[in-house]
């Protein structure tokens, strides 16, 4: 069965550091954040991750990472984390977040979030 769409949009960056909540998501299930980095440019450092909560009422950790820097090569563009896997149903089970820091300006990053079989 191909993936389905959880959730889209684009992000204006808060830069600075701020850490930006893509989506949360609710519904078990294998998901994957998909982020376009074609408006980085030198000076900008790109962060994304996914957390999880592993017991109901837990705590959030981070269970995906990835860091980018700088302008990114045509060939690059598109950054997709490994598939994130949630048997949990409590509100916000797992998060996907961006975060823009580094000299550049505030950038728009097209975003979305796949919910696979």
């Amino acid at each position: 069965m191909p993936p389905t769409l959880e959730n889209s949009g684009t992000l204006t960056a808060t830069g600075g550091g701020v850490e930006d909540t893509l989506d949360d998501v609710s519904a078990a299930g294998v998901y994957t954040l998909h982020v376009d980095s074609v408006n980085m440019v030198a000076g900008d450092v790109l962060e994304l991750k996914v957390y999880e909560i592993v017991l109901t009422g837990g705590t959030r950790r981070v269970v995906a990472y990835g860091m980018w820097a700088d302008a990114q090569p045509t060939n690059d563009l598109i950054k997709k984390s490994v598939p994130v896997d949630s048997e949990l149903t409590d509100s916000g089970s797992l998060r996907f977040t961006l975060t823009q820091s580094g000299a550049g300006t505030d950038k728009a990053f097209p975003w979305k979030v796949l919910k696979h079989a």
